[in-house]
């Protein structure tokens, strides 16, 4: 592997970044660190009837926030700028008419109206119209007009487009570190669109040039890129330039499993499909993301990593620094891969215990008004006692009202399985037990009352759980001597005599 690896991801600025982008860019992040190389940002924004205000910063938030920043990119470390397409486009045409001087391409003048009846003329006979060799040179462009001809349309300002000419009668040898060896006819290439006479590049030109202007020695981008591979790797031959090396990545996958997971997909199912809240500035319709339905951004690229690579081993949990050193394109599968909402959770969950308690007693106490007043370390202390529970920071509150407000009522099945005839004695005992107590810890509390209901031979669910049931208002939470210790003896005492009032 040469030590000058460079990868650049090249998204459209035509709305939010798809989960499936954050995925690819990812895995070029990867790859590039792995080998000690560059990750570049280049904006393909040549289509700028479809381009959406917003979409770049959107861009560039979400992979700073997944914690892939780019080397190289719009505003930053630009030695090989501008990194915007529709800021490039000056450099495009020279390199569409150096392809029409070395004859691998030509100047095309057929209209909408024509092409749409030649298509139409093909289909009413059971075929299907493709611009390439076999009908090229009957149609109206600089093949089958004479110099003088083209000359005069382009001197009359008619609408063209430079089309490549695809080569006739030859097979092309495709490699791809993911799918193989592939080979391709040529006779059943179409003659692509290289530019439009608007003075943009399709995507296919520009790609190429700015790839190799930007010395880009492996292209990783998605399967859906991989019908294309052909048209791209004859166009590096007809400049003469070095190919990088291609790895077209596997589809991701609906929860089903068929077909490509869309926004429609979350929508219906109740989960995300963009790293990060989008509002369309047009409808003002707004989009859930991953940042702000309360996932870290280990746990989205820990899953991702895992949507169609597999390192080889039971390992699941990486770090961003082992999944660089454990990347590899070899390991990449074909197969599209499933998106799992479930499995995502799964890996939020585990990040959850990682993050510190003062950490998420921040975070828990900025999201919700009424422990604005509350001692963030009294949080802390009830963020360690209930998080084992939590897979975002939004469950703590279920978790652990408790601690913060007397319960104004009682669940009524934990009612009726908690309390029985002797429950209202055997409470006011409880509280003539906590009442001689001084020293109010969980130890001695847990001794005192335990040491009682041993003594007396008593079930300890008898006790435990009206005991719960009073602290609580439901059969939930954490150890009971920790939540007494947690809330005092003053509290302790008013809720249990609460709960006796009303029975």
């Amino acid at each position: 592997m040469t030590k000058n690896v460079r990868v650049r991801f090249a998204p459209s600025p035509t709305g939010p970044l798809h989960i499936g982008g954050v995925r690819t860019a990812l895995f070029n992040y990867l790859f590039a660190k792995k080998h000690g190389g560059d990750f570049v940002l280049r904006i393909e924004d040549t289509d700028q009837n479809r381009y959406v205000e917003g979409a770049e910063k959107y861009i560039i938030d979400a992979l700073n926030w997944c914690g892939i920043p780019f080397d190289e990119g719009p505003g930053k470390n630009e030695k090989f700028g501008p990194y915007r397409q529709s800021e490039r486009k000056a450099l495009y045409k020279q390199y569409a008419e150096q392809l029409i001087a070395s004859g691998n391409a030509y100047y095309a003048f057929d209209t909408a109206e024509d092409l749409d009846f030649h298509r139409k003329d093909h289909e009413a006979k059971g075929k299907t119209f493709i611009y390439n060799w076999h009908n090229r040179e009957k149609l109206s462009n600089s093949l089958s007009l004479s110099s003088e001809e083209v000359k005069a349309k382009l001197n009359a300002g008619e609408d063209y487009v430079i089309r490549f000419k695809t080569p006739k009668d030859e097979t092309l040898y495709l490699k791809d570190i993911i799918r193989g060896d592939i080979k391709i006819d040529t006779n059943i290439l179409d003659d692509k669109v290289l530019f439009k006479s608007d003075g943009m590049p399709t995507y296919h030109l520009a790609n190429i040039v700015d790839d190799h202007l930007m010395q880009i020695t492996h292209v990783i981008r998605g399967e859906e890129w991989l019908p294309s591979l052909p048209l791209h790797i004859a166009l590096y031959q007809s400049f003469g330039w070095n190919v990088p090396e291609f790895a077209h990545l596997p589809l991701i996958l609906k929860p089903t499993g068929k077909g490509k997971l869309s926004k429609r997909d979350g929508d219906k199912l109740g989960f995300p499909v963009f790293p990060l809240q989008w509002e369309d500035p047009k409808s003002h319709e707004i989009s859930r993301g991953y940042k702000e339905d309360g996932y870290f951004p280990e746990s989205v690229v820990n899953f991702l990593a895992f949507l169609g690579w597999n390192p080889g081993t039971e390992q699941e949990i990486f770090s961003l620094q082992e999944l660089i050193e454990a990347f590899n394109l070899s390991k990449v599968n074909k197969a599209g891969a499933r998106f799992d909402p479930d499995k995502i959770k799964w890996f939020n969950h585990h990040y959850m215990q990682e993050q510190s308690n003062i950490d998420l007693a921040n975070a828990f106490k900025e999201q919700y008004a009424q422990l604005s007043d509350i001692d963030v370390n009294y949080i802390e202390m009830v963020v360690g006692l209930v998080k084992e529970r939590a897979t975002f920071i939004s469950d703590l509150w279920d978790l652990s009202f408790y601690f913060f407000q007397t319960p104004k009522s009682y669940d009524e099945k934990a009612s009726k399985k908690a309390l029985k005839e002797d429950t209202k004695d055997i409470l006011n005992t409880i509280k003539d037990i906590i009442n001689n107590i001084d020293d109010f810890t969980t130890q001695t509390l847990q001794t005192n009352i335990k040491g009682w209901i041993t003594k007396n031979e008593i079930g300890f669910g008898k006790v435990m759980m009206p005991l719960r049931l009073a602290l609580v208002g439901a059969l939930q939470g954490p150890d009971v001597f920790d939540i007494m210790f947690m809330i005092g003896k003053v509290e302790t005492l008013k809720r249990i005599e609460n709960l006796i009032e009303t029975i």
